[in-house]
């Protein structure tokens, strides 16, 4: 696991104002390679449909700049909107991967939402794995996961030269952290997590997964490991663990559940594939009390 700062990706961030979502495009500096992270896939689920408006900014993007999609990277199983990644795959090609701990979040929501045998549970609908610094290629740039649980099981940090894609272990310095109260979540290992990104290097770009412009302020989503250690909110300044953990637990508790989690995990535990019934037609669940 080898960080090179001298390597600056191309970074292009595109944000969905519904979800407050940012999907990134990451292109390597030498070559005409890129990664998505985090897409997004457009629902209406009160009307029960899926559109593709999201996803093809990003194709109409990589497609005009004549990029070659190389990967195609999930943070963690989201709960607040749905992958678009099986289309991006269709439409540009890449291999979508996921942190290993896949297969934890699968085993617990594949139980919530009733599934039967013929839902894997080996994380076998990705097709990369990831396991604490595992390595990959984007072109000629070299890339390493960090695994960040604590948000959920699955979480990753995914490094790429002097960049670093936090998922939902952190928000920007005034909005904090990510909850912790998600079946396999945990408030102490989500801290612990948080000090593996605050070691990275100071000048280390940070990218957020989520913003929601506190106190009305402009969405924002790129800060850097010394000001998140400086100014986060949550964990900034020395907090210990124990502060952390005691305000975690508390902020947690009154908490709304997101309103897409019932869709957006049966979704995202598929590699964004939309489960379908016996006859294939696409169909979601709605498990009464389960969550």
């Amino acid at each position: 696991m080898t960080i090179n700062m001298d390597i600056t990706p191309e970074v292009e961030g595109f944000f969905d104002e519904a979800t407050n979502t940012i999907t990134y495009i990451v292109k390597d500096p030498s070559s005409a390679h890129c990664a998505i992270i985090d897409s997004v896939m457009d629902i209406d689920y009160a009307a029960g449909r899926i559109t593709t408006t999201a996803a093809d900014r990003l194709i109409a993007h990589i497609r005009d700049r004549e990029l070659v999609l190389d990967w195609i990277i999930e943070t963690h199983v989201h709960a607040d909107h749905l992958s678009a990644a099986p289309y991006l795959q269709d439409m540009l090609g890449g291999k979508i991967g996921v942190g290993a701990r896949i297969m934890d979040v699968q085993e617990t929501f594949g139980k919530v939402f009733n599934e039967g045998t013929e839902f894997q549970r080996d994380g076998s609908q990705f097709d990369a794995l990831f396991e604490d610094k595992d390595t990959y290629q984007v072109g000629e740039m070299a890339c390493f996961a960090m695994s960040t649980p604590g948000h959920t099981p699955a979480c990753m940090v995914h490094v790429m030269g002097d960049a670093a894609f936090v998922g939902d272990t952190l928000f920007m310095p005034d909005g904090g952290s990510a909850r912790a109260d998600f079946p396999g979540g945990d408030a102490g290992e989500l801290y612990d997590s948080i000090q593996k990104v605050l070691a990275l290097p100071d000048d280390m770009r940070l990218f957020m997964c989520h913003d929601y412009g506190p106190d009305g302020r402009a969405i924002a989503w790129e800060t850097t490991v010394a000001a998140q250690r400086a100014d986060n909110i949550h964990v900034g300044g020395g907090k210990t663990r124990e502060e952390f953990i005691a305000f975690r637990t508390a902020r947690d508790a009154q908490l709304a559940v997101p309103k897409l989690i019932i869709p957006a995990l049966q979704v995202n535990m598929r590699a964004g594939h939309v489960p379908v019934d016996e006859n294939g037609n696409p169909v979601l669940k709605v498990p009464v009390n389960g969550l």
